[in-house]
């Protein structure tokens, strides 16, 4: 089975969310932009020892829905063993993509799709090779 590894918050204002997430939860940011080329916050939610998961936070792409449009969430992430076998199985289950695969330099390679619902999610592959 493959887990979910990763969490995205897309924000219109990075600093603002930033701001709450940290003083809510007492969440900590590190700064990534390096690595995804763009400004993105790397998101430590709890010490190597608690149980869950860290996440991005990043610059909103596109406009959020409308009020009753549906949910506006975080995008989880599953980590995958080979990311283009699971493409492959996402679009002929019914899924599309979102963003192409693409490169975290150094690190992975990532991408988005939609299920057959609407909903996205990504997948995303070790590879410190990715370039």
């Amino acid at each position: 089975m493959s887990r979910v590894v990763h969490f995205e918050i897309h924000a219109d204002d990075v600093a603002r969310a930033r701001e709450f997430y940290g003083s809510v939860f007492g969440w900590q940011f590190q700064d990534w932009s390096g690595v995804a080329d763009d400004e993105y916050w790397g998101v430590t939610t709890g010490g190597g020892d608690q149980v869950g998961i860290d996440g991005g936070l990043l610059k909103r792409r596109a406009p959020a829905p409308g009020a009753e449009q549906g949910p506006n969430a975080f995008v989880c992430t599953v980590q995958v063993d080979d990311f283009d076998a699971t493409a492959a199985a996402i679009e002929a289950a019914g899924g599309r993509v979102a963003l192409p695969k693409y490169a975290l330099t150094g690190m992975a390679w990532q991408g988005y799709f939609l299920d057959p619902e609407g909903n996205t999610f990504g997948i995303h592959q070790a590879d410190p090779e990715a370039r």
